[in-house]
């Protein structure tokens, strides 16, 4: 170790003496009020050291008034380079940022709320517009990109949402347009696998609703049948009395309200039990007289049998 390392670490006595200094600066700085004890120093190099105070400030619980004083060379007037509010090790501190696209959470969007999506998000894929370059208004278009790397730039006639865009009349825009097949963008494999997953943990098979079922909506006449890849899978239920009214149900999810829920036939009730255990049967202690294989007669007609 050098002698010029050793010297760093051992604070500057005029320096670490000016604890009047340290105080007076950072009392300039914050508010009155504020600045509370010392709380120790720390040698940052030749001749400079940071003296440290507690913060009373409310809110900031465990912040320190950090002041660096130095002197020059050969010099004993010691002066304030800095006066900053610093968090100390037991400081509370503010949550590490998270972008707003990582924080928005299903039911978030309020009445207003616009929710952009990502021109490379992975959930869409390219559809058929029947033209080579999609509408003005598309997420995926040469102006939409344009608009949102210059903000206030007038780049179109118009704000995007304000321009024509009905394809002209029988071009095969237009038949796409009758068709519903006219967007900028439509829903991936993975996109379509993400919704089928989301849809089957919220009305799946294996939720406690599903397990205690009498029937699959499969089977119910309140289920609405919906069209695509998905309707293969999937309805929407239409029972205004089952918890998923309204909501994208899995074909094996099911609910107390099933449509035949009255009219299924009850499960089979186990047979009486031959031996009722809970009677209790005499038996005598000797046997009947007319218990035996001999009939029970008197001796007068014994003696007419001929037996003595």
């Amino acid at each position: 170790m050098s002698a010029a390392s050793t010297r760093s670490r051992t604070p500057d006595r005029l320096c670490a003496e000016a604890v009047d200094l340290a105080r007076a600066a950072a009392e300039e700085v914050a508010a009155p009020g504020v600045v509370g004890e010392h709380a120790g120093l720390v040698s940052e190099g030749d001749r400079v050291v940071t003296h440290f105070f507690e913060c009373k400030e409310p809110g900031y619980r465990g912040w320190r008034w950090a002041v660096t004083v130095a002197r020059a060379s050969r010099a004993k007037i010691v002066t304030v380079d800095e006066a900053v509010l610093l968090p100390g090790p037991d400081a509370l501190l503010a949550p590490e940022w998270v972008p707003w696209s990582e924080r928005l959470r299903p039911g978030d969007m309020g009445p207003g709320d616009l929710l952009p999506t990502d021109a490379e998000d992975l959930r869409l894929e390219p559809g058929f517009s029947g033209a080579d370059e999609p509408p003005p208004n598309a997420a995926v278009s040469r102006d939409m990109a344009e608009l949102a790397e210059a903000e206030d730039a007038d780049v179109t006639a118009g704000p995007p949402r304000n321009l024509p865009t009905a394809p002209s009349r029988g071009s095969i825009a237009a038949v796409a347009e009758e068709l519903g097949m006219r967007r900028a963008r439509v829903l991936s494999r993975y996109g379509l696998h993400v919704a089928a997953d989301r849809w089957e943990d919220s009305y799946g098979a294996k939720t406690p609703m599903a397990q205690a079922a009498p029937a699959s909506c499969v089977t119910c006449g309140f289920l609405v049948p919906i069209g695509g890849s998905l309707g293969q899978a999937f309805g929407v239920c239409a029972n205004e009395f089952s918890p998923a009214d309204g909501h994208v149900v899995s074909l094996s999810y099911g609910c107390g309200g099933h449509s035949e829920a009255a009219v299924m036939p009850k499960p089979p009730q186990p047979a009486p039990p031959v031996i009722d255990e809970t009677r209790v049967d005499p038996f005598p202690l000797r046997p009947a007289k007319d218990s035996g294989s001999v009939p029970d007669v008197s001796d007068e007609d014994a003696a007419e049998l001929g037996h003595s």
